[in-house]
């Protein structure tokens, strides 16, 4: 019997870099509401990070003509594993290159989706030291909870817009190790969605087919509270001071999440998870696929309301004149989570 043997050599998602073209009104949302806190700002760049994030940073807020992802920062379990990833990419056919003087870590490798999103993959971190009077007496805690807005834990999944799931997810797994979880397909065509992760999360990064792009974009990324209830809060936070609030709070059938989908000042999509949904421990999971016989029936929304139409076609940059085509002929299909 033949079993193909889990490479453990891609520990976590530690970072995400996104752009926005109104910085100041972006870093408000991410510090007075999210509740995250600065370590350092170049000018070019504010690094954030929520109380239970270990590093110097697991938000790098660029300033830019528009929004967008500018990089997904993983970690690696060790330096040899960084060692077998990157040869395991040069092999691929589509090696990157090593990069360094990046705030937060080390020596990076730089590489790219097959879609051209941009990742590093690193071993060495700067770890966050909390001033005396922001240390926890919880030993396990990086910081005290702070005492502004609704204040999320740490950074939990990007959600990447793309042109072909399967190529894509097929890198990460063939190169990185990842694990596919769950996936969408209707009418026994392409992926439309697909879900991956090295840890027992359900997800660290997912694709969803770009219907209304050429790929490349960003759909959303995710951070988590650890509490459903911290959400209803946040929700009457974001209505007082209008900020709009896309979707739920409400439960996802895929990955059994908590969520609640809104776009923070400068046009990204930012989810708050409200936990941690499901574990998975099985070393022989089989991925999970959805189809049109079940993902309208608890797949996409277990119960709190129907996701809009906008969920399926916008993401960042935009793409004005796609979504509208893509909205006007009706050539949406739904998943993306």
């Amino acid at each position: 019997m033949s079993f193909q043997e889990q490479i453990h050599d891609v520990a976590q998602l530690a970072c995400v870099e996104l752009f926005t073209p109104k910085f100041e009104e972006s870093f408000w949302f991410f510090h007075d509401v999210l509740g995250m806190t600065p370590t350092e700002d170049d000018g070019k760049s504010c690094y954030l990070r929520g109380y239970e994030d270990r590093y110097h940073h697991s938000l790098k807020l660029t300033r830019s003509d528009k929004a967008g992802i500018g990089m997904v920062g993983w970690r690696a379990s060790s330096p040899q594993a960084l060692e077998r990833r990157v040869a395991a990419i040069e092999a691929s056919g589509s090696p990157g290159k090593w990069v360094e003087g990046h705030k937060g870590y080390g020596k990076a490798y730089e590489f790219t989706t097959p879609d051209g999103h941009k990742q590093h993959l690193f071993w060495e971190v700067e770890y966050y030291e909390a001033p005396a009077e922001m240390k926890s007496k919880l030993l396990s805690r990086a910081q005290k909870r702070p005492l502004r807005g609704v204040p999320v834990r740490r950074l939990d999944h990007v959600n990447l817009l793309c042109s072909d799931v399967t190529k894509n997810g097929k890198f990460l797994q063939d190169n990185l190790g990842f694990l596919k979880r769950e996936n969408v397909v209707f009418g026994g065509q392409d992926e439309l969605a697909a879900w991956f992760s090295v840890s027992p999360l359900v997800h660290e990064v997912a694709f969803t087919k770009d219907q209304a792009g050429p790929g490349n974009r960003l759909h959303h990324v995710a951070f988590w509270y650890g509490n459903q209830g911290q959400m209803l809060d946040l929700a009457d936070i974001l209505q007082e001071y209008d900020v709009t609030i896309e979707a739920g709070p409400a439960k996802h059938g895929v990955s059994q999440a908590y969520f609640m989908y809104v776009y923070e000042p400068g046009g990204n999509r930012i989810e708050l998870f409200g936990d941690t949904g499901y574990l998975i421990f099985d070393p022989d999971w089989k991925t999970l696929t959805w189809d049109e016989s079940n993902f309208f029936n608890g797949g996409g929304v277990w119960f709190g309301g129907e996701l809009p139409q906008d969920f399926f076609v916008y993401g960042t940059p935009i793409v004005e004149a796609a979504m509208a085509e893509a909205e006007e002929t009706g050539a949406v299909t739904e998943p993306a989570e």
